[in-house]
Formats: structure tokens, C-alpha cells, sequence
């Protein structure tokens, strides 16, 4: 079986290309021409051909992706369920499966049956915990098991996953010669990585048999997302010599990986200073030859706990707007707690809101819905705003829990609305039942029609 990209480059256009053209509103050649050049990801695994199909890179809209699982301390599979759901009917557009406690195959199952959405994992969680179960110690992980485990879970219908390739004894090197960190290691897949590579005094083997890996990717057509388990904590922590020496490495395997007919992603950057993000894309896309990126945050704040959601929200726009094609969304609990349902979706709104700013910014010629819901806004015309907004039926509950006295203003202002009060002083130019855009024409600006020296 050929891959997506494989298939791009003979010059077939796919099914599932065909889909995201539909969905992004753009022509499928040029879907097939981004898959080919490796700069567009479809998450589609075959063993689950009633998934959604999504497309991730170069010119369509930013996706967010939500994660939900277990832990050792909290283990209910019925919640990560009811979490699957929630995070689909929010919006997400794909979900990772990040289970770390209980029985790790079932719960895998059990979400990939209840959610309809491309579903990827993080691998070494499992098999770090299936030796610890084993053995009272996750550093005796035998190589081979790992790799038995990637297929085993790739069979049961994976579309993606995000394999710590990058992490080698040289990065680990940077990390000691530069005396640790700030912020520590925040990758549980890296950081028991690196626990592995030290203790055992052996290379990581997901980097010697990248190969290997690739291989198996290749087998159900699944996206590699190359893990970023090198990631900063901290914000002053972002872009040290350890983090950056993982980053060229990653960069390089996806162009590896490519090469080989995979289709890969590249993970990235954890904590990162505002300043700093458009550099991080930047770099990303120029050393991975626009390989997709696919974003943890990033939060440009380390002291925002509770609220982190909010700040993440803030860094995710900026990368959206810069070119990130995936983010994965934070939690209200993160850094504190295992996310809850009301969690994921706090989550899951506040980074679809996020994403949306930064394309609009990203691609100036999307911005119609933002006139219209303007103009309804405007006119007073609540039941036509309702279509425009991300959450309209938040939106109305607000509106109908504090109704004004007269219907068309809101309490924001009531009888001092500026709305309103505008409509009046322009009745007569517009008339009542017109839209002031028809009038005045798209491309007149106001102050034209007044006079330079009006206000």
C-alpha cells in the first residue's frame, strides 16, 4: 500500500485529498502538489475508514488538537470517554490518546470507538509503563517490545504519533554541558527516554532504527510526528543548546522520513517568550524544508497556572499567524491537575479562538465572516449575528439572561447605544432596512464621503 504522499507524487489525487480541498475551499491539485512536497499531512489510517479526514500544513486553516488520558492517580475510562466526546462536539479536529494508568490497550480501543476524529498517542508512555509493570523499572525496556508496541497500536487504527526520534547521547550531552535547566524536563516520553539512554549507556533506538520507525508508519499510512522531548519548561529555558540541538535533528529526519515516502510532522517548542515565536517558526519551516508543524502551546508565561489556557491561547495565535499548522490546545488545569470534561472543553474553545486570530492575520482574504458578523453587530440584527460567532449558543444565553428594555439594543449601553444612536444620525443616507456597505461602496472610506477635516 502506498502512502498519501507516495501517491501525491506519482500524481494521483486521493479520496481523501479530494476531502480536504472540499474542506478548505481550495482546488484539489494543489492539495495533491503540498502532500508531494511533503508540506501537507493527511491523518487518515486506513484500519479506520470512517474517521474524519483531516488535512494539516501549508495554506489551510490551523487545526487544534485536544488530549485527554489517564493517569497513575486517576483512572476512569468512562471520563476519557465522555472527554473523547467533548473535545469532537467542541471542534477539535484531532485527539491524542495520552493514557498512562490502567490498562493502556482497552482505554486506546475504547476512545478509538467513541470518537470519530483522527486519534494519534505518544508511544513510549505505554511501553515505559508496561516496563515498569514488568520489570519494577521503566529503564529495562526492552527496544524490541517498543517497536512490537508501535505496531500493535498503529493495527488498532492510530492515525498519528509522536515518536521522540530526535533525543540522542549528543543532545543529551548539550543538556549536561550546559548545566541542566530552569524549568527541568517537561517530556514524560523524553525525559524517561533519557533516563533509559543513561542508565543503559546505549543510544536511543528510535533514532538508530529511525528506519524502522519509518517503516512502520509507512505500513498503515500514519503520520510521524516527530516528539519535541527536549522541549523547554521554562521560558528561559527556550531555544538553549539542548533544545535546539534536538530541533536540526528532527528537522533532518523529516526530511528523512520523507525521503522514504512517510509522511511526517515536526513537534515543537513547549515554553517560549512572545518574542521569540515567530523565530521558532522560522526556523522549524526553513530547516525542515516546511515540513508541518505541529505546536505544544506554546505558553509565553510560566506563571499563569489556573489561567494557562488563557496564556497558551496568547502564544497560539502568534504561531498560527506565523505558520504553525497544529495546535495542541492547554487546559485551565494544566500544570496542576488531570484535565476534567468541563477542562477539555474550556480547552478546546479557547485555542479554536486562538487559532482563528491567527489566521485571520495568516490570510487576509479569509476575513468575510468577521465583516459579516461586523455588520450585523452594527445593524442590530442579533438572530443574523448568532451565524457568524464561534459559540453563538453562548452568546445568546449571555444576551437573554440580562434582555434589555428595548430589544434591538443590548445592557451593555441601553439607551446610550452607539449602535443604535448611529443607525439614527444615518437613517436617512441608509435607510432602514439597508446595509451601510451597500451605500458607501466596498472600497470608499468614510472620511471621503464626510471631508478630510470632519470628524
Amino acid at each position: 500500500m502506498k502512502t498519501q504522499l507516495e501517491l501525491a507524487r506519482d500524481g494521483i489525487i486521493t479520496p481523501q485529498m479530494k476531502q480536504v480541498a472540499l474542506d478548505e475551499t481550495m482546488n484539489a491539485e494543489i492539495i495533491r502538489d503540498y502532500v508531494a512536497k511533503g508540506e501537507i499531512v493527511i491523518a487518515n489510517n486506513p484500519r479506520r475508514p470512517l474517521q474524519k479526514i483531516v488535512g494539516i500544513g501549508t495554506g489551510l486553516r490551523t487545526k487544534v488538537n485536544a488530549s485527554i488520558g489517564t493517569s497513575s492517580d486517576i483512572c476512569d475510562v468512562d471520563a476519557e470517554i465522555r472527554k473523547a466526546i467533548a473535545a469532537e462536539e467542541e471542534g477539535a479536529d484531532t485527539l491524542m490518546e495520552l493514557s498512562a494508568g490502567g490498562d493502556l490497550d482497552a482505554i486506546r480501543r475504547a476512545v478509538l470507538a467513541h470518537s470519530n476524529l483522527p486519534v494519534g498517542n505518544v508511544p513510549l508512555y505505554q511501553a515505559f509503563s508496561d516496563a515498569a509493570k514488568k520489570y519494577k523499572n521503566p529503564s529495562k525496556l526492552d527496544p524490541e517490545y517498543l517497536f512490537e508496541l508501535i505496531e500493535r497500536q498503529l493495527d488498532d487504527g492510530l492515525s498519528f504519533m509522536a515518536i521522540h526520534c530526535g533525543i540522542n547521547l549528543y543532545t543529551i550531552e548539550r543538556l549536561r554541558k550546559q548545566g541542566y535547566r530552569y524549568g527541568g524536563l517537561v517530556s514524560k516520553g523524553g525525559t524517561f527516554m533519557v533516563a533509559w539512554m543513561d542508565q543503559n549507556k546505549r543510544e536511543n533506538p528510535l533514532y538508530e532504527q529511525f528506519d524502522r520507525v519509518c517503516a512502520l508508519m509507512k505500513k498503515y499510512d500514519a503520520v510521524l510526528s516527530l516528539g519535541n522531548g527536549i522541549r523547554a519548561g521554562a521560558i528561559h529555558d527556550s531555544h538553549d543548546r539542548a533544545q535546539m540541538a534536538e530541533m536540526i535533528i528532527n528537522c533532518e529526519l523529516a526530511e528523512l522520513g520523507r525521503n522514504m515516502g512517510c509522511q511526517m510532522m515536526v513537534e515543537g517548542p513547549g515554553h517560549v517568550p512572545l518574542d521569540e515565536i515567530e523565530g521558532n517558526i522560522m526556523l522549524e519551516k526553513r530547516m525542515s524544508g516546511n515540513a508541518p508543524y505541529y505546536v505544544l502551546g506554546p505558553l509565553p508565561l510560566d506563571t499563569g497556572a489556573g489561567y494557562d489556557h488563557v496564556v497558551s491561547a496568547i502564544g497560539a495565535a502568534n504561531s498560527a499567524r506565523y505558520g504553525a499548522d497544529l495546535v495542541c490546545y492547554i487546559t485551565p488545569s494544566e500544570h496542576l491537575a488531570l484535565p476534567n470534561e468541563a477542562d477539555v472543553r474550556e480547552g478546546v474553545r479557547t485555542t479554536r479562538l486562538a487559532v482563528r486570530i491567527g489566521d485571520v492575520a495568516k490570510y487576509p482574504d479569509r476575513r468575510e465572516n468577521e465583516k459579516q458578523a461586523a455588520m450585523a453587530r452594527r445593524d442590530m440584527r442579533w438572530d443574523d449575528l448568532e451565524k457568524y460567532l464561534m459559540f453563538p449558543e453562548t452568546a445568546k444565553a449571555i444576551r437573554e439572561s440580562r434582555m434589555p428594555e428595548a430589544q434591538e439594543t443590548c445592557t451593555m449601553c441601553g439607551d446610550f447605544c452607539a449602535m443604535k444612536k448611529g443607525m439614527q444620525v444615518f437613517s436617512q443616507d441608509i435607510g432602514k432596512d439597508k446595509i451601510f456597505s451597500q451605500d458607501i461602496g466596498k472600497d470608499k472610506i468614510f472620511s471621503q464621503d464626510i471631508g478630510k477635516d470632519k470628524i
